[in-house]
C-alpha cells in the first residue's frame, strides 16, 4: 500500500492576465470613430479632469491630445513595432459607465385649431410642395381625419391620438390616461379610435401586433373565426413553424392542414409595420474612419478621418487646484484615480490611432492592384497575412477591421471587404479572390443574350477557360448570394421582355401617321 508524503515543487509558467485597462483598450479598438465619440462623451461626463478639445483651423493640436492626424505613406520605410494594447497594469482601475440616449419622436401634432375654424391652411403643404415630395404618414392620416370626422370634438381627439402614433404606425399608450388629459370619457376615445383604425393604410393605430394583423385581415374580409383563433395563438404559430408540425394549429383552429397552410401564407403577406410604407427609415450615410488618396509621386497616403475622431485633453491646471483643497484620504484617492483614468484614456486613444493606421496601411499595400486596376485584381487575403505583416495577433486585426470604413478612389468600403477566400487557379498560376470571381460571374450573366442564357455548368466552363478552377455548386452558391435567379427564370424573364418590346414596336407602327405622297 502506497504511503502519503508531502513535498514542495517550484514551477515556472507564463500567463496572460487581462487587466481592466487592457479590456477597455480592446473595446475601444473595435469601435468605429462615431461610436468612439459616444464612448468618450460618457467618460467626459464621469471624469471631471477630462475635456474635449475642439480643433481650431490653422492651430496645431495641444500637447496631451489624441494623435489623430498621422499620415502614413507606403513608401515610408519606418514601421512602428509596439503591440496593442499597452501594458497599463500600473494604473488604477477607472470606473466605466454606459450612456443610454433617449429617443425623441418629436412634438405632437397641433394642426387642429378647434371650434368651427377647421384645419389651419398654414399647417399643410401646398399643392406645389406636395407634388415635389411624397406625403408622410401623418399628412396622409390628417387628410382622412378632415374628410371622415365631422364632429369638431372627435377631430380634436383624433389629432391628439395622431400625435402619439409611432413610426411603425402603432398607438402604444393607455387610452384612460389620454382620456383624462383630453377631459372626455373613455368610451368616446375608444369610439374615435375605432374610426381611426379603419383608415388607410390598413393596420394603422393598432395597439399591438396582434391587433395590427387583425385590422388588415378585417380590411380584406378574411377575419373569420378560424383566422381569429390563429391570431389568438401566435405563440403556437411560431412554435409550429419552427418544428414544422401544424397538428396543434389544426386542432386549435378547427380546419384541415391545407387551410392552415393557406392561412399561414396569408398572415405572412401582411405588413406588421404599416407606418413604414409612408415614412421609411432614413438611410444613414456611411462616414469613413480612414481616408486614402493617391500621391503625386506614386503610392498611397493613408490617414485617419480627423473630423470624426474625438480629441481629448487632461485638464492638469484644474487637477492642481483641486489637489490643493483635498483634505481626506478618500478625496485624494478619488482624485488620483480620476487622473490615472484620464491619462490612460488619452494613451489608449493614441495607441488605437497608431494601430488602425498600421493595419489600414498594410491592407492598402497588399491590395495595391485592386486600387489601381479594379475588383478583378482583388487578391486573396486572410487576417493572418496582415497579422504577419504588422507583427500583431490575428484577434487584434479582427478588432481593427470590424465596423471600420475606408474612403478609397473607388468608393467607401468596409475593411473586411478586402479579406476574401482563395479560389484555386488552373495551370499552377496564382489563386483568385472569391470576391473577384463573384464579380466575374455577375459580368458574365449581365452580358448573356436572351437566346443564350448561361447555366451554372456553362459559367463553370467559361471560368475554367479563364484559368479559374471552380465547382458548379460554388457557382450556384455565389449566384444565390448575388440574388441572381436561375437560368430558367432568367431565360423566361428575358424572353418576356423581348416579346413585350416587339409588341410595343408593332403597336407604335400601327398607330404611326401615314404620309401620302405628293401629287
Amino acid at each position: 500500500m502506497a504511503g502519503f508524503s508531502h513535498r514542495l515543487e517550484l514551477r515556472q509558467s507564463q500567463k496572460l492576465i487581462m487587466t481592466p485597462h487592457m479590456q477597455q483598450a480592446i473595446k475601444i479598438l473595435s469601435l468605429s470613430n462615431l461610436d468612439l465619440g459616444d464612448f468618450v462623451d460618457t467618460q467626459i461626463r464621469e471624469n471631471p479632469l477630462l475635456e474635449r478639445a475642439e480643433p481650431v483651423f490653422g492651430e496645431a493640436a495641444p500637447e496631451g491630445d489624441v494623435v489623430n492626424g498621422n499620415t502614413w505613406s507606403l513608401t515610408d520605410p519606418e514601421r512602428l513595432g509596439d503591440e496593442f494594447p499597452p501594458n497599463a497594469a500600473e494604473h488604477r482601475e477607472p470606473e466605466w459607465g454606459d450612456g443610454i440616449g433617449a429617443i425623441d419622436f418629436g412634438e405632437r401634432s397641433r394642426a387642429w385649431q378647434g371650434g368651427n375654424a377647421g384645419f389651419d391652411a398654414k399647417s399643410h403643404s401646398g399643392l406645389d410642395q406636395s407634388a415635389t415630395r411624397p406625403l408622410t404618414l401623418r399628412e396622409h392620416l390628417l387628410a382622412q381625419i378632415g374628410a371622415d370626422l365631422k364632429d369638431p370634438g372627435d377631430r380634436v381627439i383624433a389629432v391628439h391620438l395622431l400625435g402619439l402614433l409611432d413610426d411603425d404606425g402603432y398607438l402604444r399608450v393607455r387610452l384612460d390616461t389620454e382620456a383624462r388629459l383630453l377631459g372626455c370619457s373613455m368610451e368616446r376615445v375608444e369610439c374615435v379610435l375605432s374610426r381611426l383604425q379603419q383608415f388607410d393604410p390598413a393596420g394603422v393605430f393598432a395597439r399591438d401586433p396582434k391587433e395590427c394583423l387583425a385590422l388588415q385581415l378585417r380590411d380584406r374580409n378574411r377575419l373569420d373565426p378560424a383566422m381569429q383563433a390563429l391570431l389568438d395563438n401566435l405563440e403556437w404559430l411560431a412554435h409550429c413553424l419552427k418544428t414544422r408540425d401544424i397538428s396543434a394549429l389544426v386542432r386549435i383552429c378547427g380546419v384541415d392542414a391545407t387551410d392552415i397552410v393557406d392561412m399561414i401564407e396569408e398572415i405572412r403577406s401582411l405588413d406588421p409595420k404599416p407606418g413604414l410604407a409612408f415614412d421609411p427609415p432614413l438611410a444613414q450615410p456611411v462616414v469613413p474612419d480612414i481616408l486614402m488618396r493617391a500621391q503625386l509621386e506614386g503610392g498611397w497616403t493613408v490617414e485617419l478621418n480627423v473630423d470624426t475622431l474625438p480629441r481629448v485633453l487632461v485638464n492638469n491646471s484644474y487637477y492642481a487646484r483641486i489637489r490643493q483643497r483635498t483634505r481626506s484620504a478618500v478625496e485624494k484617492e478619488y482624485l488620483i484615480g480620476r487622473l490615472h483614468a484620464a491619462n490612460w484614456l488619452v494613451k489608449a486613444l493614441e495607441q488605437r490611432a497608431t494601430t488602425i493606421l498600421k493595419v489600414a496601411t498594410e491592407i492598402v499595400a497588399q491590395q495595391d492592384a485592386f486600387f489601381r486596376q479594379g475588383v478583378l485584381s482583388l487578391r486573396p487575403l486572410m487576417l493572418r497575412d496582415i497579422a504577419d505583416g504588422v507583427g500583431m495577433h490575428e484577434s487584434t486585426i479582427s478588432r481593427v477591421t470590424s465596423n471600420k470604413y475606408i474612403a478609397t478612389p473607388h468608393g467607401v468600403y468596409l475593411l473586411r471587404y478586402f479579406f476574401t477566400a482563395a479560389i484555386p487557379a488552373s495551370g499552377g498560376s496564382a489563386a483568385h479572390s472569391a470576391e473577384a470571381v463573384r464579380h466575374r460571374i455577375r459580368a458574365l450573366i449581365d452580358a448573356e443574350p436572351a437566346d443564350g442564357v448561361l447555366s451554372d455548368e456553362g459559367i463553370v466552363e467559361l471560368l475554367r477557360g479563364e484559368g479559374i478552377n471552380i465547382a458548379r455548386r460554388t457557382v450556384a452558391k455565389y449566384r444565390e448570394a448575388l440574388r441572381i435567379p436561375s437560368s430558367v427564370r432568367r431565360g423566361r424573364e428575358k424572353r418576356r421582355k423581348v416579346w413585350k418590346g416587339r409588341a410595343t414596336s408593332h403597336r407604335d407602327a400601327a398607330w404611326a401617321p401615314r404620309v401620302e405622297p405628293a401629287g
